[in-house]
């Protein structure tokens, strides 16, 4: 069920089993904005009834905040086109090369969510963006400006945050987390993260995988283990 969280902001909610991110839905006068395309196109199709049972246009771009799977591999059927930061651009490349070579098994095998997300033998299928940014750039949706820009992450080197300053809201993706498998944080980039998003507009943030909650939290999860 799609949640409002503010008057022109939207999230898809998250979903543990098949380990499922939040997908954010950003609405101007003259037209929609996506936050992450999904974890496959049955993913993304269900954030797509989601949003036209509550009378919402289909977003013109999708903005991918970093390029894991569960984020990026519903690309190729998001409506319109999708925007990712040249890191990310690379990440999709080498992994679309790397699933034609080897094959599916390699990817299935790497969590038991992807197999859940990918039973009975649905396609995998990895695009790139269709538009691809460096450092930051500013768009606006019809007065709904809309800030997207790169970051250092515990996470990723190729983190892209998303922030809507008039509604107070900022996208962080799964910047917050550690790395991935041993989601262990590194120190230096969580400490830079938490000063990028202590500087933001926002009141909440929205990661990939948990509620909205004030910038505040986000920032004390962050640096927990730095003050340890």
């Amino acid at each position: 069920m799609l949640k409002r969280l503010s008057d022109r902001i939207w999230y898809y909610p998250m979903e543990e089993e098949r380990d499922r991110p939040n997908l954010g839905y950003i609405r101007g006068d003259n037209w929609s904005l996506a936050v992450d395309a999904g974890h496959s196109e049955a993913h993304t199709r269900e954030f797509y009834e989601a949003l036209e049972e509550n009378g919402l246009p289909l977003p013109k771009l999708t903005v991918i905040t970093h390029w894991h799977w569960d984020h990026t591999f519903g690309m190729h059927a998001v409506n319109g086109l999708c925007l990712a930061n040249e890191r990310t651009n690379e990440y999709l490349l080498d992994f679309k090369r790397r699933l034609s070579q080897e094959g599916n098994e390699f990817f299935l095998n790497m969590h038991e969510s992807i197999r859940n997300e990918y039973s009975y033998n649905k396609p995998v299928i990895v695009t790139p963006a269709d538009i691809v940014f460096h450092d930051s750039m500013v768009l606006d949706a019809g007065n709904c400006p809309i800030k997207i820009f790169q970051a250092e992450s515990p996470h990723t080197d190729d983190s892209t945050l998303i922030e809507i300053s008039q509604e107070g809201v900022l996208f962080v993706g799964d910047a917050t987390c550690g790395s991935f498998p041993e989601w262990k944080k590194n120190p230096v980039l969580s400490k830079k993260l938490s000063e990028i998003i202590m500087k933001s507009e926002a009141a909440i943030c929205l990661e990939g995988h948990w509620v909205p909650v004030p910038k505040e939290d986000t920032i004390r999860d962050l640096l927990e283990e730095v003050d340890e």
